[in-house]
């Protein structure tokens, strides 16, 4: 109830949060994920009190459950929800940007539990020594109830995670511009190996680095390959 509570008193000073700005452009979210900025800030609570404010520093133990989200809505409106972080697998070398890390789509007004999920939520995951990445949420309205047709993501696999563009995705369903955003930013912790686990991933980033094995089948395969060539 005492979380609950929290929440409420935060979408009641949405006015107030508008106000201080979505700082995508000063945090370079525009034009590294979208080419403008939402027009209003959505509310995002972890846990009891780790509110999300345009930027600020969490860790991934701190976002490894799913938040509590909101956002200013239509009732009779469908809205579809992105996180994703475009600073896979660093912000210097994003060569896996993006990677999507939480999908629900045809959600009526804010209500997520009646929406339809395609990407199973999955914390921060920032590898080590990579820095600071970018967690980036976004809410798209929908023109009416979609069909959308992508594969279902489970939170157990990395699979078709990496090298997502929410830009590309809006554009293909004729979602237009995100109308809410917000990010925080997070760098590794002792909890991502934890995840990585969860994924299936010995070693890796947020956001599809190989992980050691699969770089050491790679190179063999390279060899074998030589090989048999040159016979």
């Amino acid at each position: 109830m005492r979380r609950l509570c929290i929440f409420i008193i935060a979408a009641v000073s949405f006015v107030t949060a508008q106000e201080r700005g979505l700082r995508f452009n000063e945090s370079e979210i525009v034009p590294d994920v979208l080419s403008t900025e939402p027009v209003t800030i959505m509310t995002v609570l972890y846990g009891h009190s780790k509110f999300v404010t345009s930027g600020n520093i969490l860790t991934p133990t701190e976002v490894k459950d799913i938040p509590l989200v909101s956002w200013y809505y239509v009732s009779d409106k469908y809205y579809t929800l992105v996180m994703t972080d475009p600073d896979a697998p660093s912000r210097a070398k994003p060569t896996s940007r993006e990677w999507l890390h939480w999908m629900v789509v045809n959600i009526p007004g804010h209500d997520l539990t009646a929406g339809e999920t395609i990407a199973q939520y999955v914390g921060a995951g920032p590898g080590k020594d990579s820095g600071l990445h970018r967690y980036v949420f976004l809410v798209y309205e929908q023109p009416y109830k979609m069909d959308f047709d992508e594969p279902r993501l489970t939170n157990r696999s990395m699979a078709n995670r990496s090298l997502f563009s929410v830009s590309k995705f809006a554009e293909k369903y004729y979602l237009g511009d995100p109308i809410a955003g917000n990010f925080f930013q997070a760098e590794y912790d002792d909890y991502v190996p934890t995840l990585y686990r969860q994924l299936g991933a010995a070693r890796t980033v947020s956001g599809g680095e190989r992980t050691t094995l699969n770089s050491y089948v790679m190179a063999l395969m390279g060899v074998i390959v030589v090989l048999a060539v040159t016979k």
